[in-house]
């Protein structure tokens, strides 16, 4: 399987740039849809647009046995592309600054190598692909890629889900597995601390927001430290504050900013009543407060047996030296929805370039090196016919 990847390697990659200079926003992948459709009608699958709003999905197979689907984001960033490549963004602001266009170019090689597979061994089940829209964003509604594909059926039926995530700052070609708790839930909060301001030189007359700030502020950030249990991962960050305008004049209100990050439940939810709790410090002080939490992404939690599958398979496809167990850390991903819906993990693929430079995901010189586009689209299409053919444990 890898040794045919490398094969369309070539066409991967100008699939990949072709993406890559046509970046389109989340729920707004007209272009990109289009592309994915086509090249699938040309390797002789028939893809169903418009799922999700802008996803594709297309299934191969007999139609009997399990059935397994391999999923691909298709959204890029409003960023200002900076690397000067030759297949720089043509579409001013915006930049797949994530690895998505990649992501999108393995699928279709995968897809590729599968239907090359049915034709050779006639193997019995179904892999459905999986084109997702708007993984970096929700709608008015609260509502992303992930779940909007959902919503449309796009996982009905599936005894599993697999994907992968380029890492741009991890060793070209190297697998990294993590079971059970992988990404974090991912929640943004706001808040309104209030007072009565007034001149700055006579404080006493009102109720100072800053001064409030100052208790609040720590009693935030010790939550994660001395309310929650240090076994159970957490982060609470603020990113921006703001309030006041001048010297001599003290506010009626201060804006906080901020996120929170947890892999259970439980913790996620207690965070939600400690912030709360934090601010509740503002009405003892003369003052009040407001709090919105704008609930995200769940965890993801990577099915051991389902990673050991894909791990399984870039060993041997890669070799053990190339297949590392890591923590992913604190960041989020909606395929933690698809996961939630059936039995799923996603793996990392090291994709870092070779020039020295720290290309960063979301960042205005994000790249990778293209050499793992045919490595990752074999890995996922050999686990997806090892799954289908029987070869992999799949109580």
């Amino acid at each position: 399987m890898l040794d045919k990847a490398h094969r369309i390697a070539d066409e991967l990659i100008r699939i990949r740039r072709d993406i890559h200079q046509h970046p389109e926003l989340s729920f707004q992948e007209f272009r990109t849809a289009a592309l994915v459709a086509d090249t699938l009608r040309e390797i002789g699958v028939q893809p169903r647009t418009g799922v999700g709003r802008t996803g594709v999905i297309a299934q191969i197979g007999n139609g009997q046995g399990p059935t397994i689907g391999i999923r691909a984001d298709m959204d890029a960033l409003p960023i200002t592309e900076k690397t000067g490549s030759p297949y720089a963004s043509q579409n001013p602001g915006v930049m797949h600054a994530c690895g998505h266009d990649a992501h999108t170019a393995i699928l279709l090689g995968a897809a590729h190598l599968l239907k090359q597979s049915l034709a050779e061994d006639n193997w019995q089940g179904t892999v459905r692909f999986l084109f997702q829209p708007s993984e970096e964003a929700f709608d008015a509604q609260g509502i992303s890629g992930a779940r909007a594909m959902i919503q449309d059926g796009a996982l009905q039926d599936l005894d599993a889900v697999i994907a992968l995530h380029v890492a741009s700052d991890r060793p070209t070609g190297y697998c990294l597995f993590q079971d059970n708790h992988s990404l974090a839930a991912v929640d943004s909060f706001q808040a309104w601390i209030r007072g009565h301001g007034g001149h700055g030189a006579y404080p006493h007359h009102g109720s100072d927001p800053i001064y409030m700030l100052a208790a609040i502020l720590p009693a935030i950030y010790a939550i994660p430290s001395r309310l929650i249990n240090p076994l159970r991962p957490c982060v609470v960050s603020l990113g921006h504050i703001q309030g006041g305008a001048t010297t001599n004049v003290i506010p009626n209100e201060i804006l906080l900013e901020g996120t929170i990050r947890s892999h259970h439940e439980d913790v996620r939810q207690k965070l939600w009543v400690e912030i709360e709790n934090a601010l509740r410090l503002s009405t003892v002080m003369g003052g009040s407060y407001e709090l919105k939490i704008n609930k995200g992404y769940p965890a993801l939690f990577n099915a051991p047996e389902v990673n050991g599958w894909m791990r399984q398979t870039a060993q041997d496809l890669v070799g053990g030296d190339y297949v590392r167990n890591m923590e992913f850390g604190m960041g989020a991903e909606d395929f933690a929805y698809m996961a939630q819906e059936t039995k799923g993990a996603m793996f990392m693929l090291g994709a870092a370039t070779t020039d020295g430079v720290a290309r960063h995901h979301h960042t205005d010189i994000f790249d990778i090196d293209e050499s793992v586009i045919p490595v990752g689209a074999a890995i996922l299409a050999e686990t997806a016919r090892r799954f289908v053919t029987g070869q992999l444990n799949r109580a």
